[in-house]
């Protein structure tokens, strides 16, 4: 029998799947990654078909085990990662998809909430209770927005016949892209808690499905997958014999992205916080065994659940537009020719010149949750050009994270120390430095950068003792770059009020 050296990370993102195989040191040997198509039917609708993404992983993990030349049973377990909240529903008879999958940037459920959060204002009784927009906080963590699952469901309920026809006669199944990849891989239908609590539909506190929130959404039991923990030895199966991998191996983890990204930054211990760069920005933090509900905008959310330990909660806040807002800069404007020159650009003057902007390009995010907002460069004098304005594209990031960052602490009343980062926008020296002086903390950079995958790996492997606990997993974390704060106190706090103002400027434009 082979030795078992490697597991395996189904990285199911927004844009494209990828497959890694890891070692034991937390090392990537070999992947590969596929892109898929972006749907957008029509303006602030974007879907994805789901079974493009099912052929995607297959190819993915064909060609990482043909390039690398790594034979099936020389792997541990497998891992799944995924983008959080997108939502597609299948016949669990043939396995096709009723529907394109319904991405989480999806904005059609706009009114589902806004009738749901006007239902609040009326019929919530007690006094102290929020109504409103916060009006299943309590319960769910969340705040209603057209972000999360249960809102999507609705959706298609209320609007694909053939959905509705199915959830009728029993036949359809929902899932978010986790249990999609799982239930083709094992024939299993289950969920992780990290992304049952993006769904809406999860009680926060008890980690089970909430009957009145399936209630409120019209989502029956027999829709939902099986709720488990994150990190299972049993409760995902094994993939099939006569599937991609030809052989059996257990599917032992399962993480929604930015938990993941948490779980493989080794962020374990209460008041660990992470922020991934990608396309938007994700900022979590470790709250520990308890839920800590919001009162400063921001989502409550699991982290994650290793079996027979007790859950681990987190706090975290989104913004929208972070990655984006750099490629919308270079393909809208043309200022730049590749998302790298703006970080030249940007360094050949020693500040904004007082220009800030605002990327609210589809609202403003936590702490926020304005979707009235909208972008604007504001300040804008005579001395102002091309390099003042690409400068105000990179900060415009940083002071996003810092009110993301003060609503923690607020929140939680944990005094942040230091910020683990990951992400591609990483890459900028500029935008990291910038970081540390807005945040006035140490932000740190691990060596492997791929920590989303890594942690759907992290859990997978200590499912099944190749890892044997947390701590061994914490050894392999190592520092690759810190930038430390070195920005006058005075300036810091000018620069953050003028962006405040900058920021309640882009409120109430539609």
């Amino acid at each position: 029998m082979s030795e078992k050296k490697y597991v395996g990370a189904i990285d199911q993102g927004t844009t494209s799947t990828r497959f890694i195989l890891f070692t034991k040191n937390g090392e990537p040997v070999s992947s590969h990654q596929i892109e898929h198509k972006q749907i957008y039917p029509q303006a602030g609708y974007v879907e994805h078909n789901a079974a493009e993404i099912w052929e995607n992983t297959q190819e993915c993990i064909k060609q990482t085990l043909l390039k690398s030349k790594i034979k099936p049973e020389e792997i541990a377990s497998i891992g799944i990662t995924n983008q959080r909240e997108t939502t597609v529903i299948w016949d669990k008879t043939t396995g096709t998809p009723l529907y394109n999958a319904i991405v989480w940037q999806d904005l059609r459920t706009a009114e589902i909430c806004e009738q749901l959060s006007k239902a609040g204002s009326v019929d919530v009784a007690s006094t102290d209770a929020k109504s409103g927009q916060y009006r299943f906080q309590k319960t769910t963590g969340l705040p209603l927005a057209t972000y999360f699952s249960g809102p999507k469901i609705k959706w298609l309920i209320d609007n694909v016949p053939k959905v509705a026809d199915a959830v009728k006669s029993g036949s359809a199944i929902f899932g978010t892209m986790d249990t999609w990849i799982i239930w083709n891989l094992t024939g299993v239908h289950a969920t992780d808690v990290s992304n049952a609590s993006r769904t809406m539909l999860m009680n926060i506190e008890t980690l089970k499905w909430d009957k009145s929130m399936m209630y409120q959404l019209g989502v029956p039991d027999s829709l939902l997958p099986k709720i488990c923990p994150s990190s299972s030895a049993s409760a995902y199966g094994a993939t099939k014999p006569d599937g991609v991998f030809k052989a059996s191996i257990p599917v032992t983890g399962c993480l929604g992205d930015q938990q993941a990204a948490l779980f493989g930054q080794a962020c374990y211990d209460e008041g660990d916080a992470k922020n991934t760069y990608g396309t938007g920005c994700f900022l979590l933090l470790n709250t520990g065994h308890k839920p800590i509900i919001s009162s400063n905008g921001l989502i409550t959310t699991a982290g994650y659940l290793i079996e027979g330990e007790k859950p681990v909660y987190a706090l975290e806040g989104s913004v929208a537009v972070a990655g984006s807002l750099v490629q919308w800069f270079r393909d809208k404007l043309g200022i730049i020719s590749s998302a790298p020159e703006i970080d030249k650009l940007a360094e050949s003057v020693e500040d904004n010149g007082g220009v800030y902007f605002v990327p609210a390009f589809s609202g403003l995010f936590a702490p926020h949750w304005r979707s009235d907002a909208r972008g604007l460069i504001i300040g804008l004098t005579h001395f102002t050009g091309r390099a003042q304005i690409a400068r105000a594209v990179l900060e415009a990031v940083d002071f996003q994270a810092r009110e993301i960052f003060e609503a923690m602490e607020k929140d939680s009343g944990i005094k942040l120390t230091s910020l683990k980062v990951d992400g591609g926008m990483t890459a900028s020296n500029l935008l990291m430095q910038f970081q540390a002086d807005i945040l006035d903390v140490n932000v740190i950079l691990p060596k492997v950068a791929e920590t989303t995958a890594l942690g759907a790996a992290y859990a997978a492997g200590l499912a099944v003792g190749f890892w044997k606990n947390k701590d061994e997993i914490r050894k392999n974390w190592a520092l690759s770059k810190e930038w430390k704060p070195r920005m006058d106190p005075e300036k810091r706090e000018k620069y953050f009020s003028e962006w405040k103002k900058a920021v309640e400027r882009s409120k109430g434009w539609v």
